[in-house]
């Protein structure tokens, strides 16, 4: 590394995440690597948040939002606040609910450090559970949580061997099509590579998919998009789990809120309406199509308030087509290389 280490933003966006934070924010401030600040974007949180923050850790920045704007909104903003900061080098965007190994920010910097092309790097994050709902009795496991994100020629975009018991499988650095935002380290000037306007998630997401959609603009600007597996963390998510096991995915839609699946359904949408190129659409067609004509009618019979989403997507179509042209205009990559990661 640069005898001059390089200074990290690191980003939380919260909304009633009382429960995870002191565990998250322990675990922040023992990492290895001391240089970068913490930022909170709160998003109106009513349970205490600010109070638990005001009082514990007064070193924390908070930005107060006075309504729930979303995560692409919150770490939009957050990003912004630095303004001409010449500082600041990297962004790590962090969910409350994660628990970083003491070493985790030392060797993805060290890594991104390396290789300057290298545009967003995560580690092999683990799923953690409780048995408590206070968070009493926090049990880590071998399971896997995501080591990347995968997208299929249907453009099915999953965690990688996401619910799989860890058994070195997923052992070798190497590049990914793209990574969850639920903790990544991004480089800030990829990130201001890619921006449409002044965003850098899409604020029209609000939540979930954005990962998905910058990832895709990530790439087609040329950049690299690593996993590092030596890098650990937890997250608090579900430990059940198999992206091919039919009938775990449809019990784990059950357990979803409505708002979740609508946004779900309208993001990806969203993200194929600005990043998919005409020549790759066509070359995949067939897996796009049935894909998305067997989730239609399995909304249709099944979920049909989710299928609303349709209506705001040709709603904003046209501003989603504004944001493509932008994209098409920028990209370095050709559609074929981009078609490499399509499996």
């Amino acid at each position: 590394m640069k005898n001059q280490k390089p200074k990290v933003q690191i980003q939380i966006v919260t909304w009633n995440s009382l429960k995870f934070l002191p565990d998250c924010l322990s675990s922040i401030f023992s990492q290895t690597y001391k240089n970068f600040n913490v930022l909170v974007i709160d998003n109106a949180s009513n349970d205490g948040t600010i109070d638990f923050l005001l009082k514990n850790y007064p070193e924390v920045k908070i930005f107060r939002n006075n309504k729930n704007l979303g995560f692409a909104t919150a770490h939009n903003q957050g990003i912004k606040l630095l303004k001409d900061n010449q500082e600041i080098e990297y962004i790590l965007v962090i969910n409350p609910d994660i628990i970083l190994e003491p070493d985790f920010l030392k060797r993805l910097l060290s890594k991104m450090e390396e290789d300057k092309k290298i545009g967003a790097i995560s580690g092999k994050i683990f799923k953690i559970y409780t048995v408590e709902p206070e968070l009493n009795e926090k049990i880590k496991t071998k399971i896997i949580d995501s080591t990347g994100l995968k997208i299929s020629r249907s453009r099915k975009v999953f965690d990688r061997a996401e619910g799989e018991l860890d058994k070195g499988e997923y052992d070798k650095e190497e590049e990914v099509f793209g990574l969850s935002a639920a903790c990544v380290l991004y480089r800030l000037s990829a990130l201001k590579d890619v921006k449409i306007d002044d965003e850098y998630f899409d604020s029209d997401f609000f939540a979930y998919k954005e990962d998905f959609d910058l990832s895709y603009r990530l790439r087609w600007r040329g950049w690299k998009l690593f996993y590092f597996p030596k890098a650990i963390a937890y997250h608090f998510r579900q430990v059940s789990g198999g992206k091919n096991k039919i009938f775990e995915i449809i019990r784990r839609r059950k357990e979803r809120s409505y708002f979740v699946k609508y946004l779900s359904y309208r993001n990806h949408l969203f993200t194929l309406i600005k990043n998919e190129s005409f020549l790759n659409f066509l070359k995949d067609f067939f897996w796009i199509f049935f894909y998305e004509l067997g989730k239609f009618f399995y909304l249709l019979l099944f979920e049909q308030k989710t299928l609303l989403a349709l209506i705001e997507v040709f709603k904003k179509f046209p501003k989603m087509l504004k944001k493509r042209r932008v994209i098409m205009k920028n990209r370095k990559i050709s559609s074929k290389e981009m078609r490499k990661w399509f499996i």
